[in-house]
């Protein structure tokens, strides 16, 4: 049994009566429903800490209860400060998209991500001609082997880092612009980036 059905079974025990029970009231009922014994008590603390079931000390005892009318007035007022959850997210959600378009103007050719780009095209294009040199040296020289194989080695650590940059540049913006990560892909997109481009072995 998961813990949310332990929970239903235990508030099943309040709701079916509508009385007030202490601890061993209440393991009694919740074990003839199926729940293990010894996981009541938790359970219980559960519902209690969630609001669902009330808990009052009196003397030397603990009373639980949970009337079905306090059920109804709590889903209603947790309704209630949902919306205005929503309503608050919807709020930021329109603050954070002008400053998106905030940030992309006039930024379309000077900005640090452009150059950030264009170095990393530049760094993957010298990796790759590289690569290519060296396969056709791949039977010759082995010295002039070894030099083109540390060479596209510095290329390749070189381009890997420039790409670990512009991903760590994305997910800065994605931190700083929360809700709005479509609009920073596709800004990155729009800028040359290549989300699926593998880093260089």
């Amino acid at each position: 049994m998961s813990l949310e059905e332990k929970r239903d079974k235990v508030l099943e025990v309040f709701t079916e009566s509508a009385d007030v029970f202490v601890l061993k009231d209440v393991e009694k009922l919740a074990a003839r429903k199926g729940v293990v014994l010894q996981s009541i008590k938790e359970v219980l603390q559960n519902l209690v800490d969630d609001g669902m079931v009330n808990q009052e000390r009196i003397g030397s005892s603990n009373y639980f209860w949970a009337f079905p009318a306090e059920q109804s007035t709590k889903i209603i007022n947790d309704i209630e400060r949902t919306k205005n959850e929503i309503a608050a997210a919807e709020k930021r959600q329109q603050d954070i998209a002008a400053q998106v378009q905030q940030a992309k103007q006039g930024k379309e050719d000077s900005s640090d991500r452009e150059q950030l780009m264009q170095q990393l095209r530049q760094l993957q294009a010298e990796v790759e001609a590289q690569q290519q040199e060296l396969q056709q040296y791949a039977d010759s020289d082995p010295e002039l082997l070894a030099h083109l194989s540390k060479a596209a080695q510095y290329a390749r650590e070189a381009a890997n880092r420039w790409q670990d940059n512009v991903f760590a540049l994305q997910s800065w913006c994605k931190a700083k612009f929360v809700g709005r990560e479509g609009d920073v892909d596709t800004f990155f997109k729009d800028q040359g980036f290549n989300e699926d481009a593998e880093y260089f072995a």
